[in-house]
């Protein structure tokens, strides 16, 4: 039963499909000899175009097992076979069974990815290297959401777990970079041990009765259920937006959000969702992707990262503009709402500069590039070390093509814009002349010209030139784009308004500790206070509730690479509980800033603002709106007051506009400095349970003896979700990964709070005698205005010199 099981299993996924009335049950010898798997898949797209190196090098190995087509290279299986049962043949029971590894219906599955993309000759190093890097144990998201339930063994920044149990076994060393980088990448694990650990232990889950005992471990029911869904270790939900591989397949095969397949294979069911899009790899500039007639593309489109990254910090969909929303509006020609992508509607607010294409310009297009534009083999795959944070494994900076005013990107030092707190060497970085050996087997290589940039760790950037006076992105999609150096801009006096020049050239404090997002996102998305229910009761017809565990699920594999969630149509386990979410509100405008890990001003979004209820097995509550506590962040900060374990989480939102956001929006905003939206006026009263009925206005009692509470208090909650500061002491977390991370300082607030300064003049305007020898009629432009301030200020300094 298990074997016919693991066959339907087999054509449901990955190079076959569940079979049609038109494709034969039986083939013959003779053209299982001649065609090897094509006697049943003929018509199937060839995993590379024709005239590629790795299509080729893919038949001559097949070539010699029976497969003139060389899928079993990849694939496995027997192309003598002439049944389906035949042909994807021997798959055992489970791993830990003996038995032969013949059939792999998705050859990237990371569980056996050293037999398929990793094997002697091809991609090798890699499925290690994935299997530690953040794409598979997602360490960070894992520490950042259990602190803010309260856990205690991820305080002190401390980093466990992870989805699986995995070691470092090859020491601190990385297994890729140039050797400027390794010896960059061992000095920041030795000062950061716990940010990049040696070794992860699977994530826990506790019993019901622990939890019922401790409700807060129902964070680790939330965790394993809502949240680890998006790892390259499982195949993922299957819901529109969520369709994937697993692995290597996650990224490089394509998936339409719809789910359909559109290629050529008899074997695949057009009309079943869950299939690929075409049985072809994407990824480089060569690797041509045709589907249909009418459409061939190059590179990794930015809505196959989007399978994963529409939740967290939500960066993926940011990219793309987009908002999620309750609405749904406007409504379709149906007269319907929206349809939902990642189980979300969207409101579009403005995608990033580099997401958009001004096809106005074609010589030299603007925007319109791929994450991978940026975006290095190390930040994606990792370099073979466990990294505990996405800042620690994220190797680029913005500086590394746009330079500063003051700097080109090659005049720059290692380690600029991620100074960690420390003084920098002055030793510019240079350019690279050669590439990464992974670069050169694998991808693209472009002519270096003067040479490759580097990132701020020193290593190359393949796709990035210098030209001249010119730096040339080549971006996988086939477009080369000329990047604005700020200096050239700077020498050339080319600012596109005096704000500009002002905020990024005469203000030297600016590029000194700030990233360059915190003036230049243009919005962050903001979904303030995330109540989550956990309940382990009953359902309204006394079934106990349930529902997936990701990490069971990704935890019970099979010889052939899947795991026990992976078959369409299932979800790998069910576990006790089941969680409800619900939000307090959404904004996107004028994000609050704070320090990141690096010690940077920084957008701050809410991060896991988790404000918990658990309802135990006999439906009754246990805890009830509870806030964790953050201690250690208190002893970081030396402050009386304990901070809650809500965090505001540091964010590069992936949102820039070329207009930055205003000097008055950051200068002149308690939001943007931490005292709360309009200075934490609002939303003053979430201690209380608030009752709307009639009310003795003397004493605020109500009248009637029937009442009901309209909105249920937090009794922890005493300042709205926005307000990190309140009476000079910071009140909730403000990133967990990174001893650095926290509100503006104190001294930084009084630098930047000018909210009186209008008042230095106009609280004289009702003085008509002095008004009028300074006032003429009509109303002054903003332009005018600020050039009358200047010339105040000119006049001051003149009267003070004369003076001494």
């Amino acid at each position: 039963m298990r074997r016919l099981i693991s066959i339907a299993l087999v054509m449901a996924l990955g190079a076959v499909g569940p079979l049609q009335a038109a494709v034969p049950d039986k083939i013959t010898l003779e053209t299982a000899k001649e065609k090897g798997c094509l006697g049943c898949h003929e018509g199937i797209e060839s995993i590379r175009e024709e005239t590629s190196a790795m299509l080729a090098a893919i038949k001559a190995l097949g070539r010699p097992q029976g497969d003139p087509e060389g899928c079993v290279v990849c694939h496995g299986g027997n192309p003598r076979g002439l049944t389906a049962a035949e042909a994807h043949r021997g798959v055992p029971e489970k791993a830990s069974e003996t038995g032969p590894k013949t059939f792999y219906p998705d050859p990237g599955s990371i569980w056996i990815a050293d037999a398929t993309c990793g094997q002697s000759g091809c991609h090798q190093g890699y499925p290690y290297r994935l299997e530690r890097a953040l794409m598979n144990t997602e360490a960070g998201k894992i520490q950042g959401n259990l602190h803010t339930w309260g856990i205690e063994e991820v305080q002190n920044y401390k980093v466990p777990w992870g989805n699986y149990a995995v070691e470092d076994t090859d020491g601190l060393t990385p297994t890729v970079g140039t050797q400027v980088y390794k010896t960059y990448m061992t000095k920041l694990i030795e000062e950061h041990p716990d940010q990049l650990p040696t070794k992860l232990d699977q994530i826990p889950l506790p019993s019901v009765e622990e939890i019922e005992a401790d409700p807060k471990l129902a964070g680790f029911t939330y965790q394993r259920q809502q949240c680890q869904r998006c790892h390259v270790g499982v195949k993922g939900r299957e819901k529109r937006g969520d369709y994937r591989g697993m692995g290597c397949s996650a990224c490089h095969i394509p998936y339409g959000n719809e789910g359909y397949y559109e290629g050529g294979d008899p074997t695949i069911d057009k009309e079943e969702q869950g299939h690929m899009l075409v049985h072809r790899i994407q990824g480089t500039r060569e690797a041509k992707v045709k589907v249909r007639d009418d459409m061939v593309y190059s590179g990794i489109p930015v809505e196959t990262c989007n399978s994963c990254h529409n939740r967290g910090k939500r960066i993926g969909v940011t990219y793309q503009g987009l908002m999620e929303f309750p609405y749904g509006s406007p409504y379709n020609e149906q007269g319907k709402t929206q349809p939902r992508l990642h189980t979300k509607q969207y409101l579009f607010i403005a995608d990033d500069l580099h997401h958009q294409y001004d096809q106005s310009r074609p010589e030299n297009p603007q925007g319109g590039m791929l994450c991978q534009d940026c975006h290095t083999t190390i930040d994606i795959h990792g370099d073979g070390n466990i990294f505990g944070t996405t800042l620690a494994q994220v190797e680029i900076e913005c500086q590394d093509c746009h330079g500063t005013p003051q700097a080109f990107p090659w005049e720059l030092p290692l380690g600029f814009s991620e100074e960690f707190g420390k003084t920098l060497a002055t030793e510019a970085r240079g350019l690279g002349d050669t590439l990464l050996a992974e670069t050169q087997a694998y991808a693209t290589q472009y002519d270096k010209q003067d040479g490759y940039l580097l990132s701020t760790r020193g290593n190359p950037l393949g796709n990035v030139v210098k030209d001249g006076k010119k730096v040339v992105l080549h971006s996988a999609t086939g477009l080369d784009f000329q990047v604005p150096l700020l200096k050239q801009l700077a020498e050339d006096n080319s600012w596109k308004s005096p704000d500009a020049m002002v905020a990024m050239n005469d203000v030297a404090k600016h590029n000194e500790s700030m990233e360059c997002y915190a003036c230049h996102a243009s919005w962050v998305p903001q979904c303030y206070g995330c109540h989550v229910q956990v309940n382990y009761g009953k359902d309204q017809d006394g079934k106990p509730f349930q529902d997936t565990d990701w990490i069971a699920g990704g935890s019970e594999r099979f010889d052939d690479g899947q795991t026990a969630e992976s078959p369409l149509g299932t979800h790998g386990h069910k576990r006790p509980g089941k969680v409800f979410e619900k939000r307090s509100y959404l904004r996107w405008e004028e994000p609050v800033l704070g320090i990141n890990g690096e010690g940077r001003v920084t957008p701050l979004m809410p991060g896991c603002q988790i404000v918990y209820t658990v309802i135990d097995r006999e439906n009754k509550v246990v805890a009830l709106n509870q806030l964790g506590k953050s201690p250690d962040e208190q002893a970081a900060l030396g402050q009386a007051r304990v901070p809650d374990a809500i965090d505001m989480a540091p964010v590069q939102p992936h949102s820039v506009q070329r207009k930055a956001r205003t000097c008055e929006s950051c200068h002149n905003n308690p939001k943007a400095m931490g005292y709360g939206i309009s200075g934490g006026v609002f939303q003053a009263r979430y201690p209380e349970d608030i009752v709307e009925d009639l009310i003795d206005q003397k004493n605020g009692e109500p009248i009637p003896g029937r009442y009901q509470i309209q909105i249920p208090g937090i009794p922890a909650l005493d300042y709205d979700w926005s307000t990190i500061i309140k009476d000079g002491q910071q009140v909730q977390t403000v990133g967990t990964h990174w001893p650095l991370s926290r509100a503006l300082t104190k001294e930084m607030r009084m630098g930047m709070e000018r909210t009186g300064l209008c008042m230095g003049c106009h609280r004289e305007m009702s003085n008509a005698e002095l008004w009028s020898k300074a006032a003429t009629e009509g109303q002054l432009t903003d332009e005018q205005h600020i050039e009358l301030m200047n010339k105040m200020f000119k006049a001051y300094t003149e009267s003070v010199e004369g003076k001494k």
